[in-house]
């Protein structure tokens, strides 16, 4: 942690500059930049000493009521949606229904039921975050020319109009089959088109009991992963929040049912680990929102944890485009395992044969479950 907290704070830098002849006034800058570093530093380790044992506390109890329904509502999502199943070692063994399905079993033109249809899962929970308004906040992405040219090399650009403008044309058909058919593929096209992972979550925890006051019902991740952060500044400072959930670090803290773990995806921060990204995100607290940089995020509900084998069991929205459940390592003392890496070794190595020029295949990883993950909001 203290390796990593020094990282955060750029100390490295100084000491990498070439060596030179200085003057008084230099020396005593770089002096001053090196306490600076020193004392962020200790800061940065009290802080995250404090949260730590506030997490170590909360995760010492039984699961309560609220995390108990919150991991009973995704695991009734996963079986209603019908989705895929990755194991321990990061392996899809189980492909289920994805957003784009109009049916799990392709029955053609037998009775089915909606919630059969894999979009219309998925419309339900941008409903429950937007209401009527969803389908304005939708976008259905063409392509100029894209339904006319059959020239692979026509350059194009990007049409991004709201399902709602789609849904209004189409209530200008009279015949009302074909009606019906083109507001359906107008939604479907939304779904597939707008990224709905935060929704599912939003959806789950709304459905769970928790109010608006407690948790940032939003379409992206980060709205409620700072404001978990911000609930764990705010009792270091002896300060009292009603929000759900707090930030801990994800790889010394136990996971509950009904507690959300969560992965990024910053290309800029692919390198860096777990704590430096906590700490980049508890220093631009105080900041604009607007300028936050960890924005590119993924969470999944916290299901079930099987303490015998020292397994976790994940559920979240948009994973391949579906509901999706995973099976996730924990280490000694039932703590999570950041690195879920699995070599692509012995039956896994990949041994495709190359196109000429094509980048040759590194066959380090072979997990899906290996990503970025940085932090666990636990239910308080």
């Amino acid at each position: 942690m203290r390796a990593a907290l020094c990282a955060a704070v750029a100390a490295i830098v100084l000491t990498a500059l070439p060596a030179r002849a200085q003057g008084p006034a230099q020396t005593s800058t770089k002096v001053r930049i090196a306490a600076q570093n020193r004392a962020a530093e200790r800061e940065a380790k009290a802080f995250w000493k404090k949260v730590q044992a506030t997490c170590d506390a909360t995760a010492a109890k039984p699961p309560g009521e609220l995390g108990k329904r919150i991991a009973e509502t995704a695991l009734g999502e996963f079986r209603s949606f019908g989705g895929h199943q990755i194991d321990s070692n990061g392996r899809l063994f189980r492909f289920g229904l994805t957003e784009a399905e109009h049916d799990a079993d392709d029955g053609g033109d037998r009775p089915t039921t909606l919630g059969r249809l894999g979009w219309w899962q998925v419309m339900k929970y941008w409903r429950a975050l937007y209401g009527d308004k969803a389908p304005a906040m939708l976008e259905v992405r063409g392509y100029r020319d894209g339904s006319t040219s059959t020239d692979p090399d026509h350059e194009t650009s990007a049409l991004r109009p709201s399902a709602a403008n789609l849904l209004r044309a189409a209530d200008a058909v009279s015949d009302p089959e074909l009606r019906e058919t083109l507001r359906e593929a107008a939604l479907r096209g939304a779904v597939i088109d707008t990224p709905w992972s935060a929704a599912f979550i939003s959806y789950v925890v709304k459905q769970a009991g928790v109010a608006p006051t407690a948790f940032q019902f939003s379409n992206a991740h980060r709205a409620y992963i700072y404001d978990a952060f911000a609930v764990s500044a705010a009792e270091v400072a002896g300060e009292t929040r009603d929000r759900a959930y707090r930030a801990c670090p994800i790889g010394t803290t136990r996971p509950r049912p009904g507690d959300i773990i969560c992965h990024q995806r910053e290309p800029s921060h692919a390198s860096d680990n777990d704590a430096v990204v906590r700490e980049l995100i508890r220093k631009e607290l105080s900041g604009d929102a607007n300028a936050r940089t960890i924005r590119r995020t993924h969470c999944d509900v916290v299901a079930s944890v099987d303490a015998r084998s020292r397994k976790l069991y994940a559920i979240g929205g948009n994973v391949y485009e579906a509901v999706t459940v995973k099976k996730l390592n924990l280490k000694r003392g039932l703590k999570f395992n950041v690195s879920q890496f699995s070599p692509c070794t012995g039956a896994a190595n990949w041994t495709l044969p190359q196109s000429p020029g094509e980048t040759p295949h590194t066959a380090d990883k072979c997990s899906l479950n290996d990503r970025n993950w940085f932090v666990l909001l636990q239910l308080r």
